[in-house]
């Protein structure tokens, strides 16, 4: 019954996933808008220090529980492009953020039970494919207590080329005009470029939402 139960979870999880890339399926008006490199933005000092067994890309379900983490269900979805829109396939991108209480995962070794949402992933990792996409499910970000913007951290491995990182922070947020870190990203179109909409998901029965972020790359110089 279990296994019936999470297989049915899964199922369910692969078509919401469709039904979200459809909504945000690209248009030629933003071709030319995406040519703006995405600001690079700093990785931070609370990288996981050690990954969890699950990797994947669905940071609400870990392994084969069948209890989801807390938070505001988002589908987070996007591009990697190359600086003239040329998709980046067979890129890893991963991400990392805070659970619904505010903490890391490489915190929870330093906190009681209780202080965090054990259910919550906190890490996640995606291949890209074809056309560059790639596809998350996991929380709406909250504060954190030196951070008030809000924000999902971003790293970006594509063969032959340094880690690189950025952070993607929600439109319209009171926090982001007070956060050391975002007041520093380059001009308002830098950081407009790394702050997108969390809307509501149509005909969603428990208010999920929904993010679009399309990472641009520069002309980064090749390793070696």
């Amino acid at each position: 019954m279990k296994q019936a139960l999470i297989l049915q979870t899964r199922r369910h999880f692969l078509h919401k996933a469709s039904l979200v890339a459809g909504f945000f399926a690209l248009s030629g008006a933003f071709a030319e808008e995406l040519m703006r490199q995405t600001p690079w933005v700093t990785q931070g000092p609370l990288y996981p220090d050690k990954l969890p067994l699950d990797t994947d890309n669905d940071l609400l379900i870990v392994t084969n529980s069948i209890t989801p983490a807390v938070g505001e269900i988002t589908h987070l979805s996007g591009r990697l492009l190359g600086p003239r829109g040329e998709p980046i396939n067979h890129a890893v991108i991963e991400i990392w953020q805070v659970d619904s209480k505010a903490t890391y995962l490489q915190e929870r070794s330093r906190k009681p039970a209780g202080s965090f949402d054990a259910n919550f992933q906190g890490f996640g990792r995606f291949a890209t494919g074809s056309s560059g996409e790639y596809y998350f499910r996991t929380i709406k970000p909250v504060p954190y207590p030196s951070r008030p913007a809000p924000h999902i951290h971003f790293l970006v491995r594509v063969e032959g080329r340094d880690p690189w990182t950025t952070q993607l922070y929600i439109k319209g947020h009171p926090g982001n005009d007070r956060d050391h870190i975002y007041l520093r990203i380059g001009n308002a179109k830098d950081q407009e470029s790394v702050t997108v909409d969390f809307v509501p998901v149509k005909d969603s029965r428990i208010g999920e939402l929904a993010a679009k972020f399309d990472i641009v790359l520069g002309l980064t110089p090749r390793i070696g």
